[in-house]
């Protein structure tokens, strides 16, 4: 096999996605719309989404690195709405936009157009984070986005099986669809519980970072396959797994934590371009496979789909949002209100992604008697119309949307005391430590060292509280950033004679790498990222 299509296709990605940085468009427009046009590039190679590649190879990593980030205590306090979208949405969608897909094409069954139903009805994890951090969205808009989209696929993928099952012959009746689905997700979280604290085991009781961060490679992967072999939802057991292991991650020694960051942020970089082009790629496929309906016709019904899982969504998001505060005082009471923009924000934040394409390239060409799938062709071309058009017209227009509402953002000056309140509480904590380690005597210090400690603790106390003072008047930097600079500074100049040095043949390059290796963790601490990227 001919590995330079692959590695081609992985670096341009990167590239294409490194210079939508430099622009205001999201980097996953960027990247359809090149795969849009590449795709009829000459000499591009032809990708397939294969579901076999897709759903095992490059599902779990994404959801994993996305439930990571994710917050298990906004989840918890967040989870009524969240299962609203995840599964009674995703379910309603599944039935609603099949039944107007059956109303509005001639001669498509009715097994059929549940099948595009429940392709279509998942809105993406990658998309949601993806557009969500770029477009800045409340935090508990956010939340609920993310969460929806962690859990969303297994109730799709489940629903899609049972409407594939009728509509290949299988006889899938409704209480053997609505005991798969409950397999497919109480065995899923049940999988994932029983992992989620073995693994976190293995994690605290590895010494090296390089075994931890080995295993966390393989963790979604392993709770993905765990929960399919036993015909569960490897989705909700990789989610399951992650927010465990995410919310624990504060026992994991601190350069586990430094390393974890770095691979997940460049795997999931990588990631993310590649599927977002891969969708572009996808065009030549579904137009060569349109066969038999004619592309004015097919566009029409692509825009109606398009229409139906759009205005589908309000249907099912403003009735419960407002709903169950109406009808229980304990949702009012124990829930932030909301106007009508919130809502709104969710209801337009529903772009699709590849799981889609990849759960609509898995449609069997065949059914069991033989027959050709009914109108597998038109189902794949309107997947792949509605995950481009949420894509290019949601995703263009939320940003201008949000900036139009003018949504609520946390105040700077707010978040930054509550950052140095709970600074300071630790502090207090860790010089009250101090003093007893340093009472005892076989903690004895010289003078110069112990004050050390101390300046440095000092030091951590005082930053954040310094980001609230006054800039200098001068250079505009706070007396915590000149503090970083000059830090930032002195250590470039020690480095550049570590490299002189070596340079000289006075030290060897291991030498060399041990000491840039210990300024790289001091500027570390130093120089604190302050733009999240």
């Amino acid at each position: 096999m001919d590995a330079l299509p692959l590695i081609a296709l992985v670096a341009v990605s990167a590239a294409v996605a490194g210079a939508a940085r430099r622009t205001p468009v999201p980097a996953p427009l960027v990247l359809v719309a090149v795969g849009l046009v590449a795709g009829y590039l000459p000499g591009v190679p032809m990708y397939h989404l294969d579901a076999h590649v897709v759903l095992p190879l490059l599902l779990p990593p994404l959801l994993h690195t996305a439930a990571l980030d994710s917050s298990y205590l906004d989840l918890r306090a967040n989870i009524r709405p969240v299962a609203l979208l995840s599964v009674g949405y995703t379910l309603f969608a599944t039935v609603a936009v099949g039944w107007l897909a059956y109303r509005i094409i001639p001669d498509l069954p009715l097994t059929a157009a549940l099948v595009l139903g429940a392709v279509v009805a998942p809105p993406d994890a990658v998309t949601a984070a993806a557009i969500a951090r770029r477009v800045g969205l409340p935090a508990r808009v956010t939340t609920i986005l993310q969460g929806e989209s962690l859990v969303n696929d297994a109730t799709a993928i489940t629903a899609f099986r049972v409407a594939l099952a009728a509509a290949v012959g299988e006889g899938m009746s409704w209480g053997a669809g609505i005991g798969e689905f409950l397999l497919a997700a109480i065995g899923g979280v049940g999988v994932g519980l029983l992992l989620m604290v073995p693994l976190h085991w293995l994690r605290t009781h590895l010494k090296e970072a390089l075994l931890q961060n080995t295993l966390s490679l393989l963790i979604p992967f392993v709770a993905y396959a765990a929960a399919e072999r036993v015909h569960a939802s490897g989705v909700l057991a990789v989610v399951v797994v992650a927010l465990y292991l995410g919310h624990r991650s504060w026992q994991v020694d601190f350069a586990t934590r430094l390393q974890e960051a770095a691979v997940w942020k460049m795997v999931a970089f990588i990631l993310e371009s590649t599927v977002f082009a891969l969708i572009g790629l996808q065009l030549p496929f579904v137009l060569k496979e349109l066969g038999p309906f004619g592309v004015q016709d097919a566009i029409g019904y692509a825009a109606a789909v398009f229409l139906a899982v759009v205005v589908v969504r309000f249907v099912w998001v403003y009735p419960a949002t407002y709903l169950p505060r109406w009808l229980s005082r304990r949702v009012r009471e124990r829930e932030p209100g909301t106007d009508w923009t919130a809502p709104l924000i969710v209801g337009w934040a529903g772009m699709r992604g590849v799981v889609s394409l990849a759960v609509a390239f898995s449609i069997p060409l065949v059914t069991h008697d033989g027959e050709p799938f009914p109108a597998r062709s038109l189902v794949l071309f309107l997947t792949f119309t509605t995950v481009i058009g949420t894509l290019v017209i949601q995703g263009l227009t939320l940003p201008v949307l949000v900036r139009v509402l003018k949504l609520p953002h946390p105040d700077p000056q707010t978040v930054t005391l509550i950052e140095a309140q709970a600074q300071s509480e630790a502090s207090e904590a860790a010089e009250a430590r101090l003093r007893e380690l340093l009472d005892d005597p076989h903690n004895s210090l010289p003078p110069p060292l112990a004050d050390r400690l101390r300046t440095v603790l000092e030091r951590r106390r005082n930053a954040v509280w310094e980001r609230l003072g006054a800039a200098d008047p001068v250079t505009g930097e706070s007396a915590d950033d000149t503090y970083r600079r000059l830090s930032r500074e002195m250590i470039e100049a020690e480095r550049e004679v570590f490299v002189r040095l070596r340079d000289e043949r006075r030290i060897d390059d291991e030498m060399m790498r041990t000491l840039l290796r210990r300024l790289d963790l001091e500027e570390a601490a130093a120089y604190r990222e302050t733009d999240g990227s």
